[in-house]
């Protein structure tokens, strides 16, 4: 750290002097417009995108940056498989000679991410898999070598230890209520493919998942998915969350009580458990297309260290439209999720061009398909264009409080790397502290753009105003948590995220001008952020050490 601040203190007397850029009006104003009806909200491989791709572009070249895309375009394509669920002509479990059948949208959500027209599942078993956890790193088996091929894996949300107690096994292994990969839904569905399972189904229940049903079984537009190329392990055929109510009634049909299967998941010595005389049949059409849809990057090149990226990264893509509200509104058009984020992405663009070209190259990346699953941020980690390995750090910015200023940011994913304590060092220029996420058992580190690049162990900062109740200036952390409550309960995902005049995005810019801050000493400085060293991704970038320069 102290080497930094001596890095930081020898910067060209613009860097370290330089006013706060970034203002409330002109996030304000970028929102107003991307949110509007005519965006149709923003989803991939409509009419919608092509809108908001020109409109990108159009700012971005307006501004001065260069195109960075593969061939010197502005935009990555990114191709995508394209699911739409039909009404299934059957889906039912049976049990013990009987038919439960689940209600589409109340007790399950199905879909797939597979090419196919239809899903055809006659009769596959069902097993219980506890929370499906492979950790050998933490000494950590819930499969137990059972043969799911052909069969239903059934999934708890989150880890074996969100809910365990001192005593059980899995007390403290996977960081507590904090939310570790395995954790995610999309590690459970991505272990069953692995295994050789035919479907998925995860119980869903608020705590653990993060959010309320109204979100897991939200099926509005489909399900989105990169190409499998050949040889890897294909989806499963049906993937999807099951209410808690219709999970409790499944299991007890089944002479089993999920109450007590939960304890004991939270045992090493769990094993697999068959939900014996179950199994599930499904006849489903699908609607499947393979579409194209595409990330915008721009840059800014480095004079002197043009190898080496520093980069800032928000999804432009949103929710589209989709089945009438009460009010009858059918557009989705993400203002804050992630429209601010542009917002932002557009205003650092605007001020690090202001200034004179840094040392290192600055990069923005506005993905796509964020919502579908960070298929945009995915895609480019797999192509990228900038060296992975002299990625200085990827910072996104994915939903911000628009609930006034703030005495504090709030940190997602506390604990990670280096680029933390920086941000503490920026924030306290501002007058500000830092405040870890107040409920890390979300996950949300796993959840936004940035965990694509993380993956391949670049450095991250994420900032996210749904992340935790700020401390505001007026109301305190009470006025923060109650804006974080009504956000994500009512319009997060939904019809209501919307711009509003009446929105104070004085905390918003505040906090996109950390970034700028923090942008600016690592642009112009010899610095490497590192992991810390209980990070999961420390290994992955020692790997590379190699190709940075000390």
């Amino acid at each position: 750290m102290r080497a930094f601040l001596l890095a930081a203190a020898a910067l060209p007397l613009f860097v370290a002097a330089a006013p706060a850029p970034v203002t409330p009006a002109e996030l304000s104003a970028t929102v107003k417009e991307i949110a509007s009806d005519a965006y149709q909200g923003r989803a991939p491989g409509t009419p919608g995108e092509t809108k908001t791709i020109d409109y990108l572009v159009g700012r971005l070249k307006a501004l001065g940056l260069q195109p960075a895309g593969p061939g010197g375009q502005w935009t990555q394509l990114v191709p995508m498989i394209h699911d739409v669920a039909g009404a299934p002509t059957k889906l039912a479990v049976s049990v013990g000679g009987s038919d439960l059948v689940p209600v589409v949208g109340t007790d399950i959500a199905p879909g797939t991410t597979r090419a196919t027209d239809r899903v055809e599942i006659a009769g596959a078993p069902l097993v219980f898999v506890g929370y499906g956890v492979s950790a050998p790193e933490r000494g950590w088996d819930d499969f137990k070598g059972v043969d799911l091929h052909g069969k239903v894996a059934v999934f708890l949300v989150n880890d074996p230890d969100f809910e365990a107690q001192p005593g059980d096994a899995a007390f403290g292994k996977f960081g507590g209520k904090a939310m570790t990969y395995y954790g995610r839904w999309t590690y459970k569905y991505e272990e069953a493919a692995r295994r050789g399972a035919i479907a998925a189904l995860i119980v869903h229940e608020d705590g653990p998942a993060g959010y309320g049903w109204n979100v897991a079984g939200n099926t509005v537009g489909g399900t989105y998915a990169l190409p499998v190329a050949a040889g890897q392990p294909q989806p499963v055929a049906l993937q999807s969350w099951i209410a808690r109510p219709f999970a409790e009634k499944l299991f007890k049909a089944a002479g089993l009580d999920l109450e007590t299967l939960k304890k004991q998941a939270r045992q090493a010595d769990f094993h697999p458990v068959e939900l014996k005389g179950a199994s599930l049949t499904v006849d489903m059409p699908v609607k499947s297309d393979r579409i194209e849809s595409h990330n915008v990057l721009a840059k800014i090149a480095g004079k002197t260290h043009p190898d080496e990226t520093v980069m800032f990264g928000a999804h432009w893509d949103a929710y589209g439209v989709g089945s009438p509200d009460a009010q009858g509104r059918t557009i989705r058009p993400g203002a804050n999720d992630d429209g601010l984020g542009v917002a932002g992405l557009l205003a650092l663009a605007k001020a690090f061009k202001a200034g004179p070209a840094p040392q290192r190259t600055i990069a923005f990346g506005f993905w796509t398909a964020e919502e579908r699953g960070l298929l945009g941020s995915e895609y480019y980690a797999q192509n990228p264009v900038f060296p992975v390995a002299k990625t200085v750090g990827v910072m996104t910015i994915d939903i911000l409080q628009t609930a006034g200023a703030a005495k504090d940011v709030v940190l997602i994913g506390a604990g990670q790397d280096s680029l933390e304590k920086d941000l503490a060092t920026v924030a306290a220029t501002q007058g500000r502290t830092i405040t870890p996420d107040s409920k890390p058992e979300r996950g949300l580190f796993y959840r936004a753009d940035h965990f694509s690049l993380a993956k391949r162990g670049v450095p991250t900062l994420l900032l996210m105003g749904a992340g935790g109740g700020a401390d505001l200036v007026k109301g305190g952390r009470a006025a923060g948590d109650q804006w974080v409550t009504d956000y994500t309960a009512h319009c997060y995902h939904q019809t209501c995220d919307t711009w509003s005049a009446d929105w104070d995005l004085t905390g918003a810019a505040a906090d996109v001008n950390l970034f700028y801050d923090l942008g600016k000493r690592l642009a112009w400085s010899r610095e490497w952020p590192t992991w810390n060293a209980g990070s999961e991704f420390r290994a992955l970038r020692e790997k590379t050490a190699a190709e940075r320069r000390p």
